[in-house]
């Protein structure tokens, strides 16, 4: 008798645990499956002064794009968070063992949290969270956001961002709920960095800072995740600082075009052209701000100067139609130019010796012209004697002339050349002046640039 009562309660026994252990035996017991609205809105809390403390951790997976105009990110993360619901405990013992079960999300009460930055959220929806035994609660889910990030482009394209990210509650002051971090920084940037995926940006740390903001009369908990990431430069060094340093130096070498013909105005007014074209490229990158990427900066100085050679130019040729139409050089431009920028940019010049050359060529004129009236007085005082002219004499008489005249248009000749040979050497020494202080003026910006980069 005894065996068959001993029978019976084992049987009884399995039965039981047969009956208990499914997750459904769990949702049953908690009555979490009801809809009970304590369970959905209210906080799960058997006494109103204790408050809630949810842990909230974050792993920073991706950036998606970067609109430096808008000034938005668009990211990818993951984030969790932890809490505990004293309302729905049980006894895994008594389920053989569960000790979490998977219940709706409409059906418990969740933390209202929300990322203040957040422009646009394309994040699914989660549908289960998990419940513990011991009261437990954790959700996970994946957040695609939109969100605003105030971006320094000093540095462009070196340059490195920081972005905040901050989670607070809506209805819950920290009275009733508190977030806190359950890793620090360190761990939170190992863990981002293993999961992060690069492409244009590449993640250097996490930072996390919680605060206490006073709004309305009332204290509300928030978390700070400062995100740093840095810019891979390498697409923009190859479409958009090499093609401007070449086109710099093309407009340099071109320079050294010779000043007389008009290749040299045509050539740089296409390299401005295709200068402006890179411009266009670099403005739909950048913002407008207050304080330009300092590869603006350079970029504009290199224009300036450009078409300040271009005006340099045709100043020059300008100079050059005055030595047809106006031979003489005037003073003043002699002496700023040919003497003291000369001077000043080591140039040799010649100067014209007036008292000399030219002097000493109508004095030998006016000797020969004299010789010319004493040989006409002697030949005629012969002729006047002998009393008949020579014809080899008036042939003689008549060469020489032409002789003089010739002799007189060479020296005219020669003076015009020199006045024109003077203009050139105005328009050299203002063309190796613009050439100089385009090469200091476009080294100095090039170093300031690359001193601020590397800072």
């Amino acid at each position: 008798m005894l065996r068959i009562l001993v029978l019976l309660y084992l049987g009884c026994e399995v039965t039981q645990c047969q009956k208990t252990c499914g997750y459904y035996n769990v949702t049953d017991a908690l009555g979490v499956l009801e809809g009970s609205p304590r369970l959905i809105y209210l906080r799960p809390v058997k006494d109103w002064r204790e408050p809630t403390y949810v842990t909230l951790d974050m792993t920073f997976r991706s950036v998606l794009d970067m609109d430096e105009k808008l000034q938005t990110l668009s990211s990818l993360m993951d984030i969790e968070m932890m809490w505990e619901n004293q309302l729905l405990s049980w006894n895994p013992e008594e389920f053989c063992g569960i000790s979490r079960v998977s219940i709706p999300e409409s059906t418990v009460w969740i933390p209202d949290i929300y990322i203040s930055e957040t422009i646009e959220d394309n994040s699914l929806d989660v549908l289960f969270v998990h419940l513990y035994n011991n009261g437990t609660m954790q959700q996970t889910k994946t957040l695609n956001i939109l969100t605003t990030c105030s971006l320094d482009l000093y540095k462009f394209p070196f340059d490195a961002q920081k972005c905040n990210l901050t989670f607070g509650l809506s209805t819950n002051p920290v009275n009733d709920v508190i977030l806190a971090s359950g890793f620090n920084a360190d761990n939170i940037t190992f863990l981002s960095k293993a999961a992060f995926t690069t492409g244009e940006w590449s993640l250097q740390n996490v930072q996390v800072f919680p605060r206490n903001v006073s709004k309305n009369g009332e204290t509300w908990s928030k978390m700070i995740y400062q995100i740093s990431i840095k810019r891979a430069p390498m697409m923009y060094v190859i479409n958009l600082i090499i093609p401007a340093c070449l086109l710099v130096l093309v407009d340099v070498a071109s320079m050294f075009i010779p000043m007389e013909g008009g290749e040299r105005l045509g050539f740089k007014v296409t390299v401005v052209l295709g200068f402006s074209v890179l411009l266009l490229i670099l403005n739909d990158f950048l913002p407008n701000t207050d304080i330009p990427p300092i590869l603006g900066v350079f970029c504009m100085v290199c224009l300036v100067i450009m078409i300040v050679s271009i005006i340099d130019s045709i100043f020059i040729a300008y100079m050059l139609h005055l030595s047809a139409v106006r031979p003489e050089v005037p003073h003043w431009l002699k002496l700023w130019v040919l003497k003291r920028l000369a001077f000043v940019l080591r140039i040799p010049t010649k100067e014209r010796q007036l008292g000399s050359n030219i002097l000493g060529a109508e004095n030998t004129v006016t000797e020969k012209a004299a010789t010319l009236r004493e040989l006409e007085s002697s030949s005629s005082k012969q002729v006047t004697k002998e009393f008949k002219a020579s014809i080899e004499i008036k042939l003689l008489k008549k060469l020489l002339r032409e002789l003089l005249m010739v002799r007189q248009h060479l020296i005219v000749t020669k003076q015009e050349e020199e006045d024109k040979s003077e203009w050139h050497m105005v328009a050299f020494v203002l063309d190796r002046f613009i050439l100089i202080l385009y090469l200091i003026t476009v080294a100095l910006i090039a170093v300031i640039v690359v001193v601020v980069w590397a800072a």
